[in-house]
Parts: structure tokens; C-alpha cells; sequence
């Protein structure tokens, strides 16, 4: 059986952050085709062209770890209904100099997560348009709009709603087929 390298990216940055249990949920619900690591974008700094003859070495250590992913998992919260700017600055360090977008071609997936009942609508749909621009084929069906998160999880980070569990298993092998069609 052939393993998919596939990079998880964290929106929120918090300790207890309702998207980082539901990555690790995903993760653990996932086939077992795919291999799921999460990568570390909040000591990215932030986005400057200035810097790009001589880029960070964190710029380096990202863009190299997601030069070698299969596919990418996006797992966001939404603040003033777009993507935090951690996820905004990632796009933007992983796909300059230009001509060398390390994100081109790799199938995606956008899961957004909230407490409250809009779900993370609105950074979802900002984030799928840039990863348009960035060449990212993103999974369209089944979309992922996670409401009511804090109450899906134990105080362990354990997902604890079994309809959300399924959803989210059946998500992951949706994005399993996504990934192998366009890996």
C-alpha cells in the first residue's frame, strides 16, 4: 500500500485550540494510506520580501517540509471571518520566490472550526481562494464546517460526539480518494 505524505496545518495557535483536537481526531480517523504530521507554522516569520535573497530558516525548514507532503489538511478557526493571519502568512512564505511555490499541485482540504454556528464559513471560502492562486486542487465535497466544536471534546481533547466522529472518518476517506486522484 502506498503512503501519502500529507501536511497538517493548524490555524490556531492556543494551547487548547478546538482545531488542534480536531486535527488530532482527523488524524487519528484517517486511512491508513495516509501518513499525518502536523507542521509547526507559528514561529514563521512573517512574510517579507525583503528577505527572500537570504530567507529565514524556518522559511527553509517550511517550505521544504511541504515541498515533500503529497497533499495538505487545513484545519482553521475564523477571525473577522477569514483565516488567521498564521495561515495567510504560510501561504505566502510557501509559495514565494516566485516561481517556486512549493504548494503547486498538491491536493488540499479545508476543515473550519468554531464554536459558534456559522461554523468558520467565511475562512473557509477566504482560504480556498488563495489556494486557488497557490495551484492547490482543493477538495470541494464533503465540505467541512464544524460548529459547536467545544462541546465535542473531553477534557482530554478526545473527540467525544460519535455523529461527528463518523462525519470526520468519513471526510478523511473522502480526502484519501482526493489525494490519491490528484497526488
Amino acid at each position: 500500500m502506498k503512503k501519502y505524505k500529507i501536511a497538517v496545518i493548524v490555524g490556531s495557535l492556543r494551547k487548547e485550540s478546538l482545531n488542534l483536537k480536531t486535527a488530532n481526531a482527523l488524524m487519528k480517523l484517517a486511512p491508513e494510506s495516509l501518513s499525518l504530521e502536523i507542521v509547526d507554522i507559528a514561529s514563521l516569520p512573517m512574510f517579507n520580501e525583503d528577505l527572500e535573497t537570504t530567507p529565514p530558516k524556518e522559511w527553509v525548514k517550511f517550505k521544504e517540509q511541504i515541498a515533500a507532503a503529497n497533499g495538505v489538511l487545513f484545519v482553521t478557526p475564523e477571525y473577522n471571518r477569514s483565516v488567521p493571519a498564521v495561515i495567510k502568512n504560510a501561504i505566502d512564505v510557501g509559495s514565494r520566490p516566485y516561481g517556486k511555490n512549493s504548494w503547486n499541485g498538491k491536493p488540499g482540504a479545508i476543515v473550519s472550526v468554531s464554536i459558534g454556528n456559522i461554523s468558520g464559513f467565511g475562512a473557509n471560502h477566504h482560504l480556498r481562494q488563495s489556494l486557488v492562486f497557490v495551484n492547490v486542487p482543493t477538495m470541494a465535497q464533503p465540505e467541512a464546517y464544524i460548529g459547536g466544536a467545544a462541546a465535542l471534546f473531553d477534557n482530554n481533547g478526545n473527540l467525544i460526539n460519535d455523529s461527528t466522529k463518523e462525519f470526520f472518518k468519513n471526510f478523511m476517506e473522502a480526502f484519501e480518494k482526493w489525494v490519491v486522484t490528484n497526488a
